[in-house]
């Protein structure tokens, strides 16, 4: 039998528990008055900063920003179409970076009753560090799994062996019908993160999921 071209897929993915948590919170005043408004909002927000900074200092946050104050102003309309006096909205945005879900579920119980606080969403990942290792294993593991498959093949059709031909991210190898083994091309896999790791106002996360899929071509003898 002569040559024999094999096109396959292959897939993996693990999933890992989230070592960060990062929330975003918004402090929010409004009134008649501008001074006032924006008096009020850094008052309310003040409190926020400074437990977020003692809690960096302690080790349980391990980085964080504040936004400059945003100022604006609106001038509503009553029912008879009459334009009213102008109302400012000031808010300041934070955002801080936790390492354990028990920290940050007990700061937000804390904030969450305080003047102009609103707590936002929180999203969950991993260090890139963990996420770089994590992403290099699922790739390897699913070029793994794309060989097999085209063993699996070739022996199906009593051939001995494969040889490589072109591996690259789903949707990137090339159409061409009988590739010679010399343009072989390898490019990175590709990863994704799940829905899991999405934004979302839960304090007990489900794993992170990360995923490689990749499409191999072999020469099968």
């Amino acid at each position: 039998m002569s040559d024999v071209t094999i096109t396959v897929r292959g897939e993996n993915e693990t999933r890992i528990a989230p070592e960060r948590a990062t929330i975003h919170v918004t402090v929010r005043a409004e009134g008649p008055e501008r001074s006032a408004v924006v008096e009020r909002a850094m008052t309310y927000a003040e409190p926020v900063r400074q437990g977020v900074s003692e809690r960096e200092a302690a080790g349980s946050i391990v980085e964080w920003n504040s936004k400059r104050l945003s100022v604006r102003a609106e001038r509503p309309w009553n029912s008879e179409g009459k334009q009213l006096a102008p109302v400012y909205y000031a808010s300041i945005d934070l955002n801080a970076t936790f390492i354990e879900a028990s920290e940050l579920s007990i700061w937000v119980s804390e904030i969450s009753a305080w003047d102009g606080v609103e707590v936002g969403w929180v999203n969950w990942h991993l260090t890139p560090q963990t996420r770089a290792d994590a992403e290099r294993e699922v790739a390897s593991s699913a070029v793994g799994v794309a060989v097999q498959r085209a063993q699996a093949y070739a022996a199906a059709l009593g051939l001995a062996s494969v040889t490589p031909v072109e591996i690259a991210d789903t949707g990137l190898i090339s159409r061409e019908q009988s590739p010679a083994p010399q343009m072989m091309k390898t490019r990175g896999a590709a990863f994704a993160m799940s829905a899991d790791s999405a934004p979302a106002m839960e304090y007990e996360p489900e794993d992170i999921v990360i995923s490689a899929t990749v499409e191999a071509r072999f020469i099968a003898r």
